[in-house]
C-alpha cells in the first residue's frame, strides 16, 4: 500500500530558517549574527522563530558594522564555532571586503590547513524595487572569481533548505546568496514558482550540482536564481512556436557544474545563459567560455542576457529595461535564428 505524501509547500525564506533551525538543535556551535536578525526574524524573513527558540546567545543582532561583524564571524569560525552571518544587501561587501576575502578565503590556505574557516555569508541579491545601485546588485561573479570560497545560489525553496544545510556543515566559508523576487516576502512580492514542496526532514543538496529542470532539444538556458524563472517562462513561450527549450538552474557557482551544462549543449547545440548581474566579465561569459573551450558543436553563436554594465537606476522604467526577462531571452533565440 502506497501512503501518499501531503504537499508541504513552504517560501525560501521558510525553508532558509528552518534549515538553520535544525542545524542549530543538532550542533551546539552554530549560531547566527547579523542585524534585524533576532527578534525581527531578519528584514528578508531568513530567522524567523530562531530568537524565540534559541535566545540572544545564539541569535546576535549586531550593530551596524559589518566589518566588525565579519570579523567576528572568522575568529569565532577559527576558534571552532560554526557562524551564520548576514549580510543584509551583498551591494554592503565593500565595507567588510578585507574579513571576507583577505581572511575568511584564506586563512584555512595560509595555515597549511590547519585553520578551518566554516562561515555560512548569507546576502540578499537582485534588483525590480526602485531600491538603486547600493543595494539592488547581484555580484554573482565577484564573489565566484575569488578562490577560497564556496557559491550557492538557489531558485526554489527546496534547494535553498538542502543547500543551505550543505553549507553549515561545510567546513569551508560558503557564500549563500538569496534573491529578494524568489524569498517569499509580501511586502516584495515574489516568484510563486520559487514556493514549493520543502520535506520537513533534514536533506542535504551536494554544492556543485546543477539541475536540469526543463527538459529540451532544440536549445539550452541556463539560469541563475530568478534567470531560471525567466528561462522557464521563455520556454514556455518558445514551446508555442515549437521550439524545445532545456533549461538548467545551476545552483551552485562555486564548485561550477560545466559537466551537466557542456552535456546539455551538445544535445540542443544552442546555449543561451541568463544573469542578473553585469554582462561584462561575469558567470554568463564563463559558461559560454567553458563549452567553446570544449569544442561543443554549435548551430549557432552563443547568447546572454544579463544586466547592461551600468550603475542600476532608480527610476522604475529604467531599471524594469535592464533587467533579464522572458521576452529577452525569447528575443535571443530569435537572434540565433536570424544568424545561424
Amino acid at each position: 500500500m502506497t501512503v501518499a505524501t501531503k504537499e508541504r509547500k513552504l517560501t525560501i525564506a521558510r525553508a532558509m530558517a528552518e534549515a538553520i533551525a535544525q542545524e542549530m538543535r543538532v550542533d551546539e556551535r552554530v549560531f547566527v549574527m547579523g542585524e534585524d536578525i533576532g527578534p525581527l526574524g531578519g528584514v528578508f524573513g531568513n530567522t524567523r522563530g530562531l530568537h524565540e527558540e534559541f535566545g540572544s546567545e545564539r541569535v546576535r543582532d549586531t550593530p551596524i558594522s559589518e566589518t566588525a561583524f565579519m570579523g567576528a564571524a572568522v575568529g569565532a569560525a577559527s576558534d571552532g564555532m560554526r557562524p551564520i552571518v548576514e549580510l543584509m544587501f551583498v551591494d554592503f561587501f565593500g565595507v567588510c571586503f578585507d574579513a571576507i576575502y583577505n581572511l575568511m578565503a584564506k586563512n584555512t590556505y595560509f595555515s597549511g590547513g590547519e585553520v578551518q574557516v566554516p562561515v555560512v555569508l548569507m546576502t540578499s541579491t537582485g534588483g525590480g524595487y526602485s531600491d538603486a545601485g547600493q543595494h539592488s546588485q547581484c555580484l554573482h561573479a565577484t564573489f565566484a572569481h575569488l578562490p577560497g570560497m564556496k557559491v550557492v545560489a538557489p531558485s526554489n525553496a527546496y534547494d535553498a533548505k538542502g543547500l543551505m544545510t550543505a553549507a553549515i556543515r561545510d567546513n569551508n566559508p560558503v557564500i549563500f546568496m538569496f534573491h529578494k523576487a524568489l524569498q517569499g516576502m509580501g511586502w516584495l512580492g515574489t516568484e510563486k514558482d520559487a514556493i514549493v514542496h520543502v520535506p520537513e526532514e533534514s536533506y542535504e543538496i551536494p554544492i556543485g550540482k546543477a539541475a536540469v529542470v526543463r527538459e529540451g532539444t532544440d536549445v539550452t538556458i541556463v539560469g541563475i536564481t530568478s534567470g531560471v524563472h525567466h528561462g522557464l517562462k521563455a520556454a514556455r513561450q518558445l514551446a508555442e512556436r515549437g521550439i524545445s527549450a532545456e533549461v538548467l538552474d545551476l545552483r551552485s557557482l562555486v564548485p561550477l557544474d560545466r559537466s551537466t551544462v557542456i552535456e546539455s549543449v551538445r544535445k540542443t547545440g544552442r546555449l543561451i545563459v541568463v544573469d542578473e548581474d553585469y554582462h561584462s566579465y561575469g558567470v554568463s561569459g564563463e559558461i559560454i567560455c567553458s563549452v567553446v573551450e570544449q569544442g561543443v558543436a554549435l548551430k549557432a553563436a552563443p547568447q546572454r542576457v544579463a544586466y547592461p554594465d551600468i550603475p542600476i537606476p532608480f527610476t522604475r522604467p529604467m531599471e524594469q529595461w535592464a533587467l533579464p526577462n522572458a521576452d529577452k531571452i525569447v528575443a535571443a533565440f530569435e537572434t540565433m535564428e536570424n544568424n545561424a
